[in-house]
């Protein structure tokens, strides 16, 4: 499975980068693909050097503005002219997505992949991996947004929030019949 992960290219403490590690390694010992932003640094490089260390295959999208960062030594690495054309490509190489901790590039691009699903532009799993309770505020928002009639659909039914990679991971396969 091809695993596109919307994450923070910061540098973060152990309670972020310990669970992201995690989660990399299952991913690359499942024979998984990820499909990520193609950062070398922070969280970015984090879950890459997991996946990498585990065996599974890197394809890297990154930004022209950003392509100093781009992390060397990848299966694949393309290099979109804008953040718009980044997003696109990461979600057309991807057969799922997962969301971890990040900032409002993160969000951004959530929020893209939750409009599409809502939309019935894409069926592809998305899992909301809530690390260290991240995003209860989100989770509480999404909740508020249904209750008050701003959704067509809950949006529990286009993602499904994880508390640990393992359960993240499992839905993923689950939901694609990996087993």
């Amino acid at each position: 499975m091809r695993i596109c992960v919307f994450l923070s290219a910061a540098d973060l403490d152990d309670r972020y980068t310990g669970p992201a590690r995690e989660f990399a390694e299952l991913l690359g010992k499942g024979g998984h693909t990820l499909v990520w932003g193609g950062s070398d640094v922070g969280l970015m490089k984090v879950v890459a050097d997991g996946v990498q260390e585990a065996g599974g295959r890197l394809v890297g999208v990154s930004v022209e503005f950003l392509s100093a960062k781009a992390r060397p030594g990848v299966d694949e690495m393309v290099v979109a002219k804008d953040l718009a054309e980044r997003k696109r490509l990461l979600l057309e190489k991807a057969d799922a997505v997962v969301i971890m901790v990040g900032g409002t590039g993160t969000l951004d691009e959530a929020t893209e992949i939750l409009e599409l699903k809502k939309h019935g532009h894409t069926e592809m799993p998305v899992v909301l991996l809530n690390t260290a309770g991240f995003y209860d505020g989100l989770k509480e928002q999404f909740r508020r947004m249904d209750d008050e009639g701003f959704l067509p659909r809950p949006l529990t039914d286009p993602v499904f929030f994880a508390e640990e990679p393992v359960g993240a991971l499992a839905y993923l396969e689950e939901s694609q019949g990996v087993a």
